[in-house]
């Protein structure tokens, strides 16, 4: 599990807000050389291959690189920074957050809170996010040599050991899902796979899955699995719509997901004792597999996802064995194709 938390935790350290996933692409890259072709599209995302080439079944394997973030927009004229949303920030952890805005520098921010005692009871009130403001401590002349438009704002997280075999930071949002690609690479690496395999770590899926629909066409898979992380069952949170941490890969069941596929890593996550758990949406699913699935003539797709708890915050929460049992199960999945 070390070994996993250092890749893990490397990853959620690199900037990669959606659009913008250029050092978490670079760091994802360096941890892949392991394998022979590993490169970087036209969209930022990093694309790697193993197992045979000339295989006729190819299978993708995709999870997000990106995270969620805002964008300054612009500075007014006392040198607040004004921000939008890149992705889908929950707004409620923001007043009074320390951030950190990517300029020509790199400077520390607070996100400015109204003090209670001046809001009149409207303190369990939070503003939009175009409404808020990032004080860096500079006028506005000493802000506009540093920031411009269109810099990335983060929330700092940086990735923790909590008890036992969980973990906490900003990020977690899919660099979990990247890490258990990355770890199902390490466990086939040395065996001979009969199928092509495409590792795809995918850019902009928190403002719309551009870089999965676009590498999807590029490769062509016979299949996918996309991998994400979904709601993990916490206080005031309804049960019957969560997973639990420790509890296993969430195996996404959904009118837009393969049935026979499902049934598949289903069935092999019982033959290799892998715990899982069903996750049943009506719909659509809300991850790359919904963008994948609909590329050229269709790719019939599975889905696997990773309980997190606090999602869209700095404080995210995961487990290391549900990311561990979740490489376990598409490195099963990728030698019975290959069989």
């Amino acid at each position: 599990m070390n070994q996993l938390q250092e890749m893990l935790f490397r990853l959620c350290r690199a900037q990669g807000a959606a659009g913008r996933e250029d050092s978490a692409a670079e760091t994802a890259k360096e941890i892949l050389s392991f394998l022979p072709d590993v490169q970087v599209d036209t969209m930022g995302s990093v694309i790697a291959h193993f197992g045979n080439p000339d295989a006729q079944k190819h299978v993708l394997l995709d999870a997000h690189i990106d995270q969620i973030g805002m964008l300054v927009t612009r500075i007014d004229e006392n040198g607040f920074v004004k921000v939008a949303r890149d992705g889908g920030m929950d707004r409620r952890v923001l007043p009074g957050s320390r951030v950190v805005v990517y300029g020509k520098e790199t400077l520390n921010g607070i996100v400015c809170c109204m003090p209670p005692h001046l809001t009149d009871g409207g303190e369990d009130k939070v503003p939009d996010i175009t409404d808020m403001a990032v004080d860096v401590g500079l006028s506005k002349e000493e802000a506009d040599e540093l920031i411009q438009p269109g810099d990335v704002v983060l929330l700092p997280g940086e990735p923790r050991r909590l008890l036992g075999s969980r973990v906490t930071g900003a990020a977690l949002d899919d660099r979990a899902g990247c890490a258990a690609l990355i770890r199902c690479a390490q466990l086939l690496q040395g065996e001979e796979i009969s199928c092509k395999v495409t590792l795809l770590l995918s850019t902009r899926e928190e403002v719309g899955a551009q870089g999965a629909e676009t590498a999807a066409f590029r490769e062509e898979p016979d299949m996918a699995i996309a991998v994400d992380v979904s709601f993990a069952e916490q206080p005031g949170v309804p049960a019957h719509k969560c997973g639990k941490l420790s509890g296993g890969p969430m195996i996404g069941i959904s009118p837009i997901l393969d049935k026979e596929m499902t049934a598949s890593l289903k069935r092999l996550a019982e033959q290799n004792e892998i715990p899982f758990q069903l996750e049943v949406m009506g719909g659509v699913t809300g991850t790359n597999a919904d963008e994948i699935n609909v590329s050229r003539a269709g790719v019939p797709c599975g889905l696997l996802s990773i309980p997190q708890r606090n999602m869209h915050t700095p404080a995210e929460i995961c487990d290391l064995e549900d990311i561990e049992n979740v490489a376990r199960l598409l490195a099963a999945f990728i030698r019975e194709v290959g069989a």
